[in-house]
């Protein structure tokens, strides 16, 4: 096989370890790949801390204690397998009758593993001419020593003995003393090796548990996001106790919102934390969070298209769009967690860049489609409301326009900034700053949820006004009322619910019809 490929496999290879969820990697039956002169497979990738203490003092500490300040790279039970038509070449009496290497390197020393003779292609695996010019050994991997450390990259034999079909490999414990981007590769230059897969697990470990480096400040950022949700509950359920009475059905489902958001978060933070305790990931657990999560983001996204539909303030109810707003948000959540599943439920480097691909495509199709009506309808409401100059609400509308426009602008410049920072970081040499790409949504999405408690919070007049579409000053006396929580009591709230049933009859009326015309042509 050609060796012009070399380079562009190990780079897929590398990315697609980058991927890997689980700080246990279980290997059960993988098979090795041909890259250009030699078999191999990506044992995984992961962001590691430098340990907090010295290999030496390893014995001192307890093995039991997850927070023991050591990191890791952990070795067992790996068992390594060839074909019959391999182990028959060789007799029973025969030693070292194939070799298998696992090499660890940082991501900064990838081309401290192969090389070229006189400029031509790459190889992994040393070649005669290589032998010559680098002194490697043939039938080994091509390793130069780190410019920072002269023992890394680290190679660990195994070695296949007579006509076994298994090798096992010695239980290895690699000391991690420098914080960075490690990759794990095992790799046969054996050209009879065809067929040859693996079992086995290996541990990797940061100093605070087994949660990978990238995904280990998520943790602390759930927790915040959780008192936030926590606080903003408060302040909320405070409001819609003391108004009960008089809560409209937008604010209900606000409360869903809110309720679903903090779930959600304190949901990822014991996931993470189990993670962490364990190294695994059960898919049970995982799923179940991703569920919560989708349905979180599909109610806020019916939220934010039913407030600019007007509905709870300018209409009492949606309706010949209902059916096709939940619709929308059927397909939106069935959209949302396939996606959700795929990227966090075992490992992502379980499914190709296409399939992936398909998943992402619908879901960010829907969320155009979504922005696009969520603005239609906008603009109709704002036009409603300055046709029947009801100022108040009108000026609320806007300033629910302007954050939703900053919300959609800030999200176009944040995916940019996504595809330039992955473009530019194919070995995830930035994972400690990876984190903040996944927080952006959730931040994002928390803000929006604020804006509209605070343009829609409980008052003491929502029922009586909320609705009101009467023309004139009057009408903006009432709403202002409404919408600056509460009004006086005595004789002042008398007088204006007089006006407003006086109104009621002549107006309400009228405009109700107008909805649902305007309904059945939409």
């Amino acid at each position: 096989m050609a060796f012009t490929s070399w380079r562009s496999t190990l780079l897929t290879l590398l990315v697609l370890a980058s991927a890997v969820s689980a700080s246990v990697h279980t290997y059960i039956s993988d098979s090795f790949k041909e890259v250009g002169n030699a078999f191999l497979l990506s044992g995984g990738s992961e962001g590691i801390v430098a340990s907090r203490v010295g290999p030496g003092d390893a014995d001192k500490w307890t093995p039991y204690r997850i927070s023991d300040g050591r990191s890791f790279i952990r070795f067992e039970n790996i068992t390594f397998w060839r074909s019959k038509e391999a182990a028959s070449q060789h007799s029973d009496k025969e030693h070292s009758t194939g070799l298998i290497q696992a090499i660890i390197f940082e991501a900064a020393d990838r081309d401290n593993i192969g090389g070229s003779a006189y400029g031509g292609q790459r190889s992994i695996c040393c070649t005669p001419d290589l032998a010559k010019l680098e002194g490697c050994k043939q039938g080994e991997v091509l390793r130069r020593p780190s410019a920072v450390d002269f023992n890394w990259p680290v190679v660990l034999n195994t070695e296949f003995n007579g006509n076994y079909l298994f090798a096992k490999m010695d239980p290895h414990e690699v000391h991690i003393s420098k914080t960075g981007m490690y990759n794990l590769f095992f790799i046969s230059c054996d050209p009879v090796m065809k067929g040859l897969y693996m079992s086995g697990k290996t541990y990797w470990k940061n100093p605070d548990g087994y949660l990978p480096g990238r995904m280990a400040p998520l943790m602390t950022f759930y927790i915040f996001m959780a008192l936030a949700y926590f606080m903003l509950s408060i302040i909320w359920f405070t409001q819609y106790v003391r108004f009960w009475k008089d809560v409209l059905p937008l604010q209900n489902c606000i409360t869903l919102v809110i309720a679903l958001g903090f779930f959600e978060m304190t949901l990822w933070y014991f996931e993470y934390l189990n993670f962490n305790i364990t190294g695994m990931r059960p898919v049970g657990i995982t799923t179940w969070v991703v569920t919560v999560g989708a349905i979180r983001k599909t109610v806020s996204r019916l939220l934010i298209l039913s407030v600019s539909m007007g509905y709870g303030v300018v209409r009492p109810t949606l309706g010949g769009l209902t059916s096709k707003v939940l619709l929308l948000g059927a397909t939106y959540f069935l959209a949302s967690e396939l996606l959700d599943i795929a990227e966090n439920v075992g490992t992502i480097n379980d499914i190709s860049g296409k399939a992936r691909l398909f998943l992402v495509l619908p879901d960010a199709f829907l969320d155009a489609f979504l922005i696009l009506w969520i603005f239609t309808s906008l603009s109709k409401t704002l036009e409603k409301l300055q046709s029947k100059r009801s100022t108040v609400k009108l000026d609320i509308y806007r300033k629910f326009t302007n954050a939703l426009a900053i919300a959609v602008v800030a999200s176009v410049a944040w995916i940019g900034y996504e595809v330039y920072f992955k473009a530019t970081d194919p070995f995830s040499e930035r994972w400690q700053s990876a984190w903040i790409i996944t927080a952006f949504w959730d931040i994002l999405a928390f803000a929006i949820l604020c804006v509209i408690c605070f343009l829609w919070a409980p008052s003491q007049s929502s029922q009586r006004y909320a609705y009101s579409e009467e023309v004139g000053e009057d009408a903006d006396d009432e709403e202002a009322q409404f919408l600056t929580r509460g009004t006086s009591e005595g004789d002042v709230g008398l007088v204006k619910q007089e006006k407003k049933d006086k109104n009621y009859g002549s107006t309400d009326d009228f405009t109700l019809e107008d909805d649902m015309e305007e309904d059945k042509r939409e």
